[in-house]
């Protein structure tokens, strides 16, 4: 999907749970369209590459991944959360933030490069260079627009 078609489809979701949940509509978009490819490798409509872990009760799809691990990238079969939609999985993103501690500090923040800062702080990938491959994609398609400041927390 062209990332302009991509961008407007998904904006208006990115804001509702950026003004339910504090999390900029511009790190939901940029990591969408990082994890995704623009929606190309959504598989089970998982945009954000989330890993269904044991405490996942929803459906759940297997895929492989690259990982970087010990300075090394690895190719994996992972197991991933599953959605019946994109805008249910920009939702579990959201809540994903909100209900782990390790992302507490993503909350303190009051821009969207910090908020990329910190989400990679937190450990969100492998990528060593995700922090600012989110910052290149921000700035790149102007995402900084469509975030609705101040957060507003449900």
């Amino acid at each position: 999907m062209p990332p302009t078609a991509f961008l407007k489809m998904l904006v208006p979701f990115a804001q509702d749970c950026q003004r339910k949940t504090g999390v900029p509509a511009s790190i939901t978009l940029a990591q969408a369209a990082i994890e995704s490819g623009w929606g190309e490798r959504a598989l089970g409509n998982n945009l954000f590459g989330i890993k269904a872990d044991r405490s996942w009760k929803g459906k759940t799809v297997q895929f492989r991944t690259r990982e970087h691990i010990a300075g090394k990238n690895w190719n994996i079969l992972g197991t991933f959360r599953a959605y019946d939609s994109w805008e249910e999985s920009m939702v579990d993103h959201a809540q994903f933030f909100l209900k782990n501690p390790r992302y507490s500090a993503c909350f303190k923040e009051t821009t969207a490069e910090g908020w990329a800062r910190a989400v990679h702080a937190a450990g969100y990938a492998t990528d060593p260079y995700y922090a600012q491959v989110l910052i290149d994609v921000m700035k790149g398609r102007n995402m900084a627009q469509y975030d609705v400041w101040p957060k507003v927390a449900a």
